[in-house]
């Protein structure tokens, strides 16, 4: 998150949170975001219509987008897990 968004999610909230906070939420997120990945890779090996399969291609390009993304950008502030950074980033 760049400061400026941060900062302004913080006085919304109406309180200042920690770095240490935000690595911990940074984490939270990665953790939900690699259930979700998890969850449409099932729903598109379950997928048995048209429709269905479309939407489940759909859904695990953008979830596992939505993983990469999370994973650059604790990489970039140097946030580790030994539960969860452990997969390569593309790109």
């Amino acid at each position: 998150m760049n400061d400026l968004r941060k900062s302004a999610f913080s006085f919304q909230r109406g309180t200042r949170k920690t770095a240490e906070q935000d690595k911990q939420e940074l984490l939270a997120e990665i953790r939900l975001a690699h259930s979700q990945w998890k969850t449409a890779q099932h729903h598109f090996e379950h997928a048995l219509e048209k429709d269905e399969i479309d939407y489940a291609i759909y859904a695990v390009e953008a979830a596992e987008k939505r993983y990469e993304m999370l994973l650059r950008q604790a990489k970039k502030l140097n946030v580790t897990s030994a539960y969860h950074i452990t997969a390569e980033v593309r790109g």
